[in-house]
């Protein structure tokens, strides 16, 4: 079945399946593999990317429901230039093995695009279904603190 999607500002018509993840398509179909397939759950965070501009687990959102809608993978902030985000997570060194932080840097980016100016706790509880084998918590709290200080 034919599906129309914009992703990263470009508009894709795919031919899928009914019922296949926006996940599998932009992994197999489109080649963006910045989003990562983790638990495979909505559990982790490695797969989100943003819908409509709310983050969203990839590997749990059917095609049905990303057609006809705006998608923002971790390819396609900045337009090739770092984000504030990304600039910070790079400062702060919160990232390690980085198969989290694709997932992590559109969760940050969504929630400043919806609270410019966040607490440590509104930073954690946006981030709190992340997990990260590496441990740099404390490093990512800071990098999106960095963010929402960088002006704009």
């Amino acid at each position: 079945m034919l599906f129309v999607l914009t992703v990263n500002g470009r508009e894709h018509a795919v031919d899928v399946a009914p019922g296949a993840t926006l996940l599998e398509v932009l992994r197999d179909e489109l080649g963006l593999t910045g989003a990562k397939l983790g638990c495979g759950e909505g559990r982790c965070g490695a797969c989100q990317v943003l819908l409509d501009g709310r983050a969203v687990p990839a590997c749990r959102t059917p095609i049905e429901a990303a057609a006809d809608r705006v998608v923002v993978t971790s390819e396609g902030l900045g337009d090739g230039v770092l984000t504030a985000v990304q600039a910070a997570f790079l400062a702060e060194g919160a990232l390690q093995c980085g198969f989290c932080t694709s997932g992590m840097v559109i969760a940050a980016t969504a929630l400043l695009a919806r609270t410019p100016d966040p607490s440590d706790a509104e930073i954690r509880a946006a981030l709190a279904d992340h997990l990260c084998r590496c441990g740099v918590y404390g490093r990512v709290v800071r990098a999106v603190r960095r963010a929402a200080e960088t002006p704009r």
